[in-house]
């Protein structure tokens, strides 16, 4: 049986983690991973070296032409996600892009014209639909346990580990994540949209930056060199941590890529809190809200059809999320109350990853439920962290669609 050939463009800690690694080790007898791109060498050939020696390479269009691979992976800073995407379509192949699909309507305008014009595919990896206490939600949703679904409220809270996390790297970058209403959100949009089984028609959104970026005096502009390492909550040890030593520092001198940057430079030019309101196709209005500085993390949501709610919560925290078990909490219009309990799963956000990967590199299963997610699926998620970004600027209500003709 001929295997199928990939190749991995960008190879920070998501593309090592999530596919150079398992496509190397796991995933071997059905894929042949044949080339690493990404211009930093002491990136690619850390994870070139973790693979057992897969080739590096600088230049994409090199790559292309001397692996011909069946897929590419991206998983580039996102603002570089459509370059390398529309460059791989047009040299015929299909691609596997890390979310969101890009930052922009666009870059997203430009992938869908050549995903057109090319006749290849592109796969967006939303691993959210893949983590099965979500996939319990969709299931039951599809049953009609609650009706026709009205109303949607999400919260969702990152604690000041990993929220801050995003202030530190490239992510604190608006031209290059689209800020955490796409790069963080565009999974929880995508949940609701495939709940849904819907399109976003409309936006208004509001948020701002109160917590991160220069709101203290006593800052650096790294961890690294900073002066108040002893008194700042924030203070991330680079040099301690030998993975992150030997994976960024070493790298630093090719890129000039930081990854301590302080969480409260200047340069910061993201939300740290944000809320807004969508409007559904048929009719269900979405209240969410993010914030990236919760005392822990985790998710909260309700839904409210025609024949009742459902409720659902997931955190990180032992003392709100105790013991082994999550569960759904179904009410009815004749007072009823149904729990759904499952047991939690272990493994990467929730055993999701693996599970997405299975999908991924085994190819032409069933996919009942929808779970693998395409362009399209890809611009309905991005598209409505992008036009909230644009109502926070334009303080007014945006057309999702409108955006894309």
């Amino acid at each position: 049986m001929k295997k199928t050939k990939y190749v991995l463009v960008g190879a920070g800690d998501r593309g090592r983690e999530m596919f150079a690694k398992p496509l190397a080790d796991e995933w071997r007898e059905a894929a042949d991973f044949v080339g690493i791109c990404d211009p930093n060498p002491v990136r690619a050939q850390f994870v070139s070296k973790e693979c057992g020696g897969v080739p590096c390479y600088e230049d994409f269009d090199r790559m292309l032409g001397e692996t011909e691979p069946d897929f590419v992976i991206v998983t580039t800073p996102d603002s570089l996600h459509h370059d390398y995407i529309i460059k791989a379509m047009e040299a015929g192949c299909n691609v596997i892009s890390e979310k969101p699909m890009t930052t922009d309507v666009e870059k997203c305008r430009a992938i869908l014209d050549a995903e057109r014009r090319t006749g290849k595919k592109v796969i967006v990896t939303f691993n959210c639909r893949f983590d099965p206490y979500i996939v319990r939600i969709k299931q039951l949703l599809a049953e009609g346990t609650i009706g026709d679904i009205l109303s949607v409220q999400m919260q969702w809270s990152l604690d000041t580990r990993h929220g801050a996390d995003y202030f530190r790297r490239w992510h604190s970058s608006m031209a290059m994540s689209g800020g955490l209403l796409v790069h963080k959100s565009t999974h929880h949009f995508d949940m609701v949209n495939w709940w849904l089984d819907d399109e976003p028609e409309h936006v208004y959104a509001d948020g701002g930056r109160y917590f991160y970026g220069p709101v203290r005096e006593q800052r650096g502009e790294r961890c690294l060199t900073c002066s108040y390492t002893d008194s700042c909550e924030f203070y991330m040890d680079i040099m301690k941590d030998r993975f992150k030593r030997e994976f960024y520092v070493s790298g630093e001198p090719f890129d000039g890529y930081v990854r301590d940057k302080c969480v409260f430079s200047e340069e910061i030019d993201i939300y740290d809190t944000m809320s807004l309101s969508v409007k559904y196709g048929r009719g269900a209005l979405l209240s969410y809200s993010l914030n990236a500085y919760s005392p822990y993390e985790g998710w909260k949501v309700t839904l409210v059809g025609t024949q009742g709610s459902l409720e659902a919560q997931a955190t990180s925290d032992p003392l709100i999320d105790a013991g082994s078990h999550r569960f759904i909490h179904v009410f009815n219009q004749r007072k009823e109350h149904m729990t759904v309990k499952m047991k939690k799963v272990t493994g990467a956000h929730g055993g999701s990853d693996g599970l997405l990967r299975k999908m991924l590199f085994e190819q032409g299963g069933a996919d009942p439920l929808r779970q693998m997610a395409g362009s399209w699926e890809g611009a309905m998620s991005l598209l409505i962290g992008a036009s909230a970004n644009l109502s926070i600027a334009e303080r007014r209500r945006v057309d999702v669609k409108d955006q894309l003709i």
